[in-house]
This record gives structure tokens, sequence and C-alpha cells, in this order.
């Protein structure tokens, strides 16, 4: 499903999402609002990106947006006003949720804005990103909680972990030749790619 958001005291204008070349959206999916899909997206069952409240909302090219992922946020307008504190700045411009290229959001995630997750990043079944700021090139394993931190590029957060203050972020463990997980990625990004391309082949 893909259609425009209403207009509230938070939100005066009424948009339709914009989705790029090469991107399927499944028809379990809600893609509403102010969002900007980039090519190659694959947003796969049951994902809700809801661009109806924090605005806009970005996924970048070859992304890809498994089943259950909920991305939303908290309100970037108020009476006509903007709420600074709700969005966050990516190359000069302004987003409440701001995901990279190439990046994997895997089953039943959260990304709730303000929040940034930057190019080639791995973030694992049922992760929590909330007024957080994620580098590039990271993996944050299953079952993480972040909140109210940076990660630095090249980071893994180990599974389960609850990251709430910036010096703990800072402690986490760089990625490095002999991690497991660091090539996590690729593959993710090679199945999803090739499902939207198939599914969209399909629809013809």
């Amino acid at each position: 499903m893909i259609e425009k958001n209403v207009k509230t005291d938070f939100s005066a204008k009424v948009f339709e999402p914009v989705i790029g070349a090469g991107t399927f959206v499944h028809p379990l999916a809600a893609v509403i609002g102010n969002v900007i899909l980039g090519s190659n997206v694959m947003v796969a069952p049951t994902a809700s990106v809801r661009g109806d409240e924090g605005q806009p909302l970005y996924v970048g090219d070859e992304s890809n947006v498994q089943d259950g992922v909920v991305i939303h946020a908290l309100e970037t307008e108020q009476d006509g006003q903007p709420v600074g504190k709700n969005q966050m700045d990516v190359n000069g411009k302004k987003y409440a949720v701001y995901v990279g290229n190439r990046v994997s959001l895997a089953h039943q995630v959260q990304i709730h804005g303000p929040a940034v997750v930057m190019d080639d990043t791995f973030v694992g079944m049922k992760v929590l990103v909330f007024k957080s700021f994620v580098g590039k090139n990271c993996v944050i394993e299953p079952g993480v909680i972040l909140m109210g931190v940076k990660v630095a590029d090249g980071r893994y957060v180990p599974v389960g972990s609850v990251i709430k203050t910036q010096a703990e972020a800072d402690a986490l463990p760089s990625i490095t030749a002999d991690y497991p997980l660091k090539d996590m990625n690729k593959g993710v990004l090679h199945v999803n790619k090739a499902l939207a391309k198939g599914y969209l082949a399909a629809a013809k």
C-alpha cells in the first residue's frame, strides 16, 4: 500500500511517497506520506514506513526494509513551526529518519526518528534505533537498543546490548578482519536486490 498522509496540526502538507526506479513495495507493506525511497530498494511484507508525523523519511539506493520493520518519527512540525530537536542533519538537509545507501534493516527492526543509519550498515533483527546516529560500515547485531547515542563508522554492537550513554557507544569494538559478521551485509543486499527485481518483473 502506497498512499498520501493526512493534514493535521503537526503535518500541514499532504505528501505522496516518492518511489525510485527498480524499487519494489510489497502490497502488504505500508509506505505513507513524506517518504523518499531510492532506487532498487526492497520493502518486504508487513513493513511500515510512515511519514505522517515526523518527516521526511528517507531510504537510500539498494537498501532493504524487511518484514515487520517500522520506520516512523516524532513530530517535526507543530502548528506550522518546525520542531528542530526531532530532525537530524545529513549532508546539509534535515530528516526525521535517514537510512543511507546499501543498508539492510532486518526483520522487525524499529528505526524511530530522530534517527540516522549511514551507508553500508547492517541492522540485525529486533533492533531499536531511537534518537541515535549510526555511522557507515557498522554491524548492529540482533536485539540491540540504541538510545540517544552516536556510533562511529566501522563499529559493531554485540547482540542484545543496550547502549544509552555516549561513553558506552565510544567503547564499542571496531570491525576487524576476523569479525564473523563483517561481510554479512553484502549477501543480504544481493538477495534483496534480486528479490526486488524479480517481484517487479513478475508483476508486469
